[in-house]
């Protein structure tokens, strides 16, 4: 949510400011004016000072270190519930300012499987969530439920039915499949029955700076085959661990056995 980024960096500035400036004018005036009596500090001074550290810690550790998000919805299933609470890496693509997302230090680039967190062009003041599927200079073909990346497709295996619960309960009885990737194998959701064409066929040609990202709830997810590519400057971080899940709609309200899971 970019306006609670925006109002944590304000909050931070304001207090900052105001606690250095009690520091380096305000408090002498007060010592002068009070002699040898001690003069009770202003309340917006206290408050600030008693704020100032906290809000920079946090400030810090959400845009430099790790930042917490919530799954709104289906499109990630079944590696992703809707409920989980995740932890994202803000670091892993390079280090970035808050608000802007301008990077500032190099350090590394999204590989083809990873779960990233960004900003799409069309929604810029909203964060999802979805999987790399293509990197920068690929071709990307989806066709008949399967990808290709540069002529050569993904291996799919069937590994049962899928269960759904709480909210996630609308894709029972999709079909399960584990796609392998060059290096990497993970979940995904299918829906089999019959169709006289599949959503989202195309082929689509990755150009430098941009990746190209899908849900892994295939038939339920708005991602690059409708949007186009991702630009690297709308990358907010890599997502690795769940660390909490609450469904109010399903039994017990909290999967505890989701918390602590990491993302693959």
């Amino acid at each position: 949510m970019k306006w609670f980024e925006t109002a944590l960096v304000v909050l931070t500035l304001l207090t900052g400011v105001i606690w250095l400036l009690d520091k380096l004018v305000l408090a002498k005036a007060r010592a002068r004016r009070a002699g040898l009596l001690e003069e009770k500090e202003p309340v917006v001074v206290d408050y600030a000072k008693a704020f100032f550290p906290v809000l920079i810690v946090v400030l810090i550790l959400r845009s430099f270190v790790a930042e917490p998000f919530r799954i709104p919805s289906s499109s990630m299933m079944p590696t992703l519930l809707i409920g989980d609470f995740i932890l994202v890496n803000k670091f892993s693509y390079g280090i970035r300012l808050p608000i802007t997302n301008k990077k500032i230090i190099d350090i590394g680039e999204p590989a083809r499987g990873d779960v990233v967190v960004f900003r799409p062009p069309q929604h810029p003041d909203q964060d999802w969530i979805k999987r790399v599927i293509g990197l920068p200079g690929d071709t990307i073909e989806f066709r008949d439920n399967q990808v290709y990346v540069n002529g050569t497709p993904f291996s799919y295996e069937r590994v049962g039915t899928y269960e759904g619960v709480g909210r996630g309960a609308e894709m029972t009885g999709a079909s399960l499949y584990v796609e392998q990737m060059p290096d990497r194998r993970h979940e995904i959701l299918q829906i089999d029955q019959a169709a006289p064409f599949h959503l989202g066929e195309g082929t689509f040609h990755v150009p430098q700076g941009h990746y190209f990202v899908m849900g892994d709830n295939r038939d339920r997810s708005d991602d690059g085959r409708f949007w186009g590519t991702l630009p690297e400057t709308q990358l907010r971080g890599k997502a690795f661990l769940i660390w909490m899940n609450v469904d109010t709609t399903a039994p017990g309200w909290v999967d505890w056995g989701r918390i602590g899971q990491g993302i693959k």
